[in-house]
Parts: structure tokens; sequence; C-alpha cells
């Protein structure tokens, strides 16, 4: 373990050795990766969704046994793990390890997974993408914010329904989007000059930041985690031949 808590984990994989480095300030997600790793989850496990230009995703346990052209991805060594997403801290670019989860509609509070993750492969974005990226979180964190403001005026706006109160409605309307304004204001430039580099000229999957855990980089064997991205999949993104971790441990 570092001195800042960063703790080293080599994965020995049937396509090389993938050395990752887990984050000490997401300290539940690094803890577990290590309960884990020490209890031998990750010996045997398939990498069972692999998607180029996007993501290589193992650690389901049900991997293990798993008969050709199984379904697999519901599988888990441990409890959920509550979030700890430090965007812009951590972010989504190439080599980034964060974990797997359940959706928004049964899980809210975007707990992960306890045992799957994944690393970022994804691809190269423009400026211009970037910027129409920024502009659609920004709308969505608005979207938030108001369904939010509504939901604690709930019960004011159905008592308005029922009674035809249009002019009610629409003045509540006009206060809500105010506040809504108000609250969002002070949000901030979405992509730090680094991020933008880094998305530019390396690539990543920026989608996907703010609403997952990363908790950790590839430091060694991206070539290794190229190859595994280029792998033959069926349908369900599983590789043709199977890829496995064939163990794993932490690096003193």
């Amino acid at each position: 373990m570092e001195n800042n808590g960063d703790v080293k984990v080599r994965l020995h994989t049937t396509e090389g050795d993938i050395t990752l480095l887990l984050y000490g300030d997401t300290p539940r997600h690094r803890d577990n990766f290590v309960e884990r790793v020490e209890a031998g989850d990750y010996n045997g496990v398939l990498f069972h969704r692999v998607i180029s230009d996007f993501m290589i995703q193992t650690g389901d346990p049900q991997s293990k046994e798993a008969k050709p052209g199984q379904r697999l991805g519901a599988g888990d060594s441990a409890q959920e793990i509550d979030a700890e997403i430090l965007f812009p801290t951590h972010y989504h670019h190439r080599g980034a390890i964060a974990a797997a989860r359940t959706g928004d509609q049964v899980n809210p509070q975007r707990r992960s997974s306890g045992s799957q993750f994944y690393i970022v492969t994804g691809k190269k974005f423009s400026d211009g993408q970037l910027d129409q990226m920024e502009h659609q979180a920004r709308m969505l964190r608005k979207q938030t914010v108001f369904n939010a403001l509504a939901a604690q005026h709930r019960d004011s706006i159905m008592e308005m329904r029922r009674n035809r109160d249009q002019a009610g409605l629409t003045a509540l309307q006009e206060q809500l989007v105010a506040e809504t304004e108000r609250l969002t204001a002070g949000d901030s430039t979405l992509y730090t000059p680094e991020m933008r580099e880094a998305y530019r000229t390396q690539g990543g999957t920026p989608h996907l930041d703010g609403q997952y855990t990363v908790y950790g980089r590839v430091i060694e064997g991206m070539d290794v985690v190229e190859k595994i991205e280029k792998a033959e999949t069926d349908g369900a993104d599983r590789p043709t031949q199977d890829i496995r971790i064939i163990s794993a441990e932490v690096v003193k």
C-alpha cells in the first residue's frame, strides 16, 4: 500500500498481465477489491462483456464454470457498495477502472456491484462533441433539480389539478423554473482542460461520468486490455473464446 492509501493489484490473465492502481480516496471500493482478491474471488472469472471502443468487464462469479454461450453478468461475489463517485476528480478516461452496477430505476443511489468492474477503452472525442455532451449534462442536471422541487410540491400540484387551477399551476411552474435556475447557476464547466485533453488524445467514455464510481486505473498492461477489447464476441458481447483472469494478487 502506498502512503496515500493507493493499492496496486496485478491481474494475471490468459492474454497477459494487467496492473491496476486502486485509489485511496475511494476506500470502500479499494478495500472491497482487495478483499475479493485475497478471497480468490477473481481467480478463474471470465471477461464476460467486451465491447470494442467502449470497455471490458469481468468479476461475475457465475462465469467461472460458465458453459459456452451462457448469458452472464447477473452474478456478484459480495454485497453492493455505497457509491463513491468523485467526479471530476476521477473520470472515465482510457484505462480507468470503474464499478459495474444495476440501473437507476432499481438503484437510484447508484450503489456498485460487490465484485464486477470494467476497464475503460472508449474512443476519442472532438471539442464539439464534448461541448454537446456538456450541454446535455447541464440540461439533465436542471431537469433532475426541477423534478426534485416538483416532488416537494406534489400535494399542491395534485390539488390544483383536481380543481382545474391552471393559473395556479402556471405560477408554481414559473416559481420552480426560477428556483431551478438559481440552484444550478453555479454549476461549473463539466470538463476541465486536463479532461478535455485526455478525451481528445487518449479517449474514454465521458457519457458515464458522474454515474458510476471510478476507483482506479491501469498503470501497466493496456496492450493486454486492447487485445481483449478486440476479441471476437457473440450477440451478448461475450468473447467466443474464453478470456479469463487466472489469478489476482496485491502487489506489495
